[in-house]
């Protein structure tokens, strides 16, 4: 689409591509290192979430963010900060490997094009991005300190290997994350190409996450995050204080449970095991053999989220065997179900079904017993989950729940049987992929034990392939290059590759310093942009989708690189947003399946990228979820031509000149005082990341300077400054104009001048027996009987108090006046 002369409101064509060339000329956003001159400036770091560059390029849903934090970062340069505003590609990963795979394209040439299309989209909106510190995860020298870090958390015991339970896609030939799996009505599928997928047990790096759950819960109160997403976080993490309880098998082994509530052991009537529960075949019975066997196949199709489904039916099977409840004796039938997961507590529960609800409904499904032994303070229907008084229960009967507790913990303790202890929801990180393209782990093997690579070896790069495709017995893609798998000495190297987390864990970190080659950051680097107790990324922006698993995995990173003493504070980012999604004009979200994705090359080629950015931030609050419009784009777009026109006038023959209206004359005190409001809320609203209504403002102030017969060039001046943050190549092309010299990128922010905000005068509203029927302006300091006479003489107002006697007359200072009249 091109802008054809009957719509033409300002000539962004001309003016937006000499911008980019001159900012990209002169280097204009260069940020300076400490110890370099400008470094000396208050610094602020504002971050986005990086992102894949994909075959697909961005649409503009991807914009929303990086226009939001490109205008705090201009703003923040006027404001006189050293400003940090760095972009790089999280590019390793899983569909370029599949792309490879399809048309014989190595990954490294598919991301190269990608990064090539998604920088030029990004440079076409005029973003002020420093690309002197850009990276790339697939960068040996940026993955060398990826594979450095691992080695960290080797040495320190965060790094182990295990036989995990994995979701394998036949297809794809790899393990998938759980974000990676669709429930369908056919069952789990990959997300991408929709293949079948399975549970299988497979050898896997874990890192030990759960070793840091308690400092993950704490140190989210150091932070300025939305209290929502702290509390995902927290749900994720799970902490729970509860006992461990053995419950002795029949063949003198024992199974363990954890429960919040050991208060109601005496009301346990069943116990459950998740179907992956390695004793599962030790407490089955010969006869129960076949149904258990074809339940578990029936559940390692589910997952996590489809089994704790609180709104499914519950299903399982019993076993046939029992174990003995440790506080009477009581035999109890095991069952297994599906609800109950193997990566949660101990993978198994004691089930009191009058007090869960899940067991509750699962105990009537199968007509097991229900057992009341916790007495509620008033009667309820059906199961009681709260806390009350013990009751059948032995010698717990008539304590409180939170005594009952603890009475019976210290009897678990004294007995041998139980303990106290804290649970936590988290697993441990699975850690590895059995994909090509992806970090290498800098681990050798040999006699069945590992070890690591030396650190002067790093990076390990990637053998060259052509076969990108894992064998089909499972094998990952590494076991075909056996010159770099086999070692002179007989060791093998690991064949399996890092998730896609592991470049973007540290991101952060390396933008501060890119060329450091002593390790991921130079000390100097990273206590001028992170250091200290309230340090971190100033403002991190970024989608919703990653507010759990990203953060989390960033945050258990930086604690161990905290640990070792390569940073010196305790968390990576201070301040962090969500943005919301821009849907499609369908009001749904943007794929290309839906067909509703908007390509913002030909919105920009329509309206220009200022109106694009612009458009972007007035559709709504930054977090709210809002629908992209193509005919509301006009309207932004209309404003800017207005604003051009402030200071250009088209001649006859299409040149823009001068407009004759703008002049160095002095402006009206009720002009002066709407560009110090002005100036104070688009400042305030920035602060606060409300765009919107920043822009909302400066139209209103577009609009009064348009009825000015003389516009005075010192407003016009101010607003331009404004502006430039939200639309930087109209601005600077305004600046010119207006006759300086230089780019605006390091002028001085406006200040609002309070003489111009205090008012002189103030509109009073009238009622007369609480119906508004008028108006008044009044000074500011008229007293009430001088309002109360303006209010009675005003034309609008007195047909209705003439002649009437009035009761009572109620008056707001400055804001209201009300006759009550008979």
């Amino acid at each position: 689409m091109q802008t054809t002369p009957a719509r033409k409101q300002f000539p962004f064509a001309e003016f937006e591509p000499k911008w980019q060339r001159l900012w990209a000329e002169r280097q204009t956003f260069r940020t300076p290192n400490p110890g370099e001159p400008g470094a000396d400036k208050p610094k602020y770091y504002v971050l986005d979430m990086f992102p894949y560059p994909s075959g697909a390029g961005l649409h503009v849903g991807h914009l929303e963010g990086y226009t939001a934090t490109d205008i705090v970062a201009r703003y923040k340069r006027m404001r006189g900060c050293n400003v940090l505003h760095p972009m790089g590609w999280d590019a390793f990963g899983l569909p370029a490997e599949q792309y490879a795979i399809q048309t014989g394209t190595h990954p490294r040439e598919t991301t190269a094009k990608n990064v090539a299309t998604f920088k030029r989209q990004i440079d076409s909106m005029g973003f002020s991005y420093d690309w002197n510190r850009e990276i790339d995860t697939t960068d040996p020298k940026y993955f060398r300190w990826t594979q450095w870090i691992f080695l960290q958390l080797y040495k320190k015991g965060l790094a182990y290997v295990s036989d995990a339970p994995v979701w394998y896609c036949p297809n794809l030939g790899t393990v998938l994350a759980n974000e990676e799996v669709l429930q369908t009505p056919e069952g789990p599928r990959s997300e991408r190409g929709s293949h079948p997928v399975v549970r299988r047990p497979l050898r896997q790096w874990m890192l030990k996450i759960t070793a840091y759950a308690e400092r993950l819960l704490a140190d989210l109160d150091l932070l300025d995050w939305p209290e929502s997403l702290k509390e995902m976080q927290r749900n994720w993490i799970g902490r729970s204080e509860g006992a461990e309880v053995d419950f002795a098998l029949e063949d003198r082994r024992k199974l363990t449970v954890f429960t919040t509530r050991p208060d109601t052991l005496f009301g346990a009537t069943y116990l459950v095991l998740a179907p992956e529960h390695p004793l599962v075949d030790a407490v089955t019975a010969p006869a129960q053999a076949e149904a258990v066997r074809a339940y578990r196949e029936k559940a390692a199709t589910k997952s996590d989220l489809e089994r704790t489904d609180l709104a499914k039916e519950k299903t399982g099977t019993a076993t046939g065997g029992f174990a003995v409840n440790p506080v009477n004796g009581q035999k109890l039938p095991i069952w297994i179900a599906d609800y109950v997961l193997a990566s949660y507590g101990t993978g198994a529960i004691m089930a009191v079904p009058a007090h869960d609800e899940r067991d509750h409904e699962f105990a009537v499904a199968f007509g097991l017993p229900i057992v009341e032994v916790v007495q509620p303070p008033q009667p309820v229907e059906g199961c009681f989950a709260g806390e009350g008084v013990a009751v059948n229960s032995g010698f717990l009967d008539g304590l409180a729940t939170a005594e009952a507790k603890k009475k019976i913990t210290a009897f678990l303790e004294k007995e041998g049987t139980g303990k106290a202890k804290v649970q936590f929801k988290l697993r441990d990180w699975l850690f590895s992929r059995q994909r090509y393209w992806g970090e290498p782990f800098p681990i050798l093997w040999k006699d069945g034990e590992h070890r690591a690579l030396a650190e002067d070896e790093l990076p390990l790069l990637p053998p060259d392939l052509d076969d990108f495709k894992p064998s089909a017995d499972g094998q990952a893609p590494l076991t075909k290059a056996k010159e770099w798998l086999q070692l002179p000495d007989g060791s093998t190297r690991e064949t399996n590759t890092m998730p896609q987390w592991a470049g973007s864990c540290w991101y952060y970190l390396r933008f501060c310093d890119p060329t450091y080659a002593q390790g991921p950051i130079s000390p100097e680097a990273e206590r001028y942009w992170l250091g200290g107790k309230g340090g971190g990324v100033d403002l991190y922006v970024g989608g919703a989708e990653h507010a759990v698993l990203h953060l989390l995995y960033a945050r258990f990173w930086h604690k161990v690189l905290f640990d070792i003493g390569v940073v010196t504070s305790p968390e990576p980012f201070r301040k962090l947003v969500n943005q919301g999604i821009i849907l499609g004009e369908d009001n749904q979200k943007m794929s290309k399946s839906l067909g509703n994705i908007v390509n913002p090359d030909e919105i920009i080629g329509e309206y220009g990228a200022d109106s694009v950015r612009l458009f972007e931030m007035f559709l709504g609050p930054l977090e709210q979820m809002k629908p992209w419009s193509s005919q509301g784009i006009e309207g932004v777009y209309r404003f800017l031509g207005r604003a051009w026109r402030l200071v250009a006038e088209e001649d006859q023959e299409g040149r823009w000149q001068p407009h004759p209206n703008l002049a160095d004359v002095p402006a009206p005190e009720p002009l002066l005082r709407r560009l110090h409001e002005t100036v104070k809320k688009v400042t305030d609203d920035l602060d606060r990341l409300q765009f919107n209504t920043a822009i909302a403002q400066m139209m209103v102030l577009v609009n009064d300077l348009t009825k000015e017969e003389k516009r005075p060039r010192s407003i016009v001046r101010t607003l331009v400054l404004l502006l430039a943050p939200f639309a930087p190549h109209l601005a600077e092309e305004l600046w010119e104009r207006l006759g300086h010299t230089q780019s605006l990128t390091y002028e001085a922010w406006p200040v609002a001048e309070e003489r111009y905000l205090v008012k002189s005068e103030v509109e009073i509203v009238v009622q007369v027996s609480g119906k508004v029927r008028g108006r008044v302006t009044v000074p500011v300091a008229a007293e009430r009987e001088a309002v109360e006479a303006a209010a009675r003489a005003d034309e609008t107002v007195l047909p209705w108090v003439a002649g009437k006697e009035v009761l009572k007359v109620v008056y707001v200072p400055q804001k209201l006046i009300n006759f009550v009249v008979r």
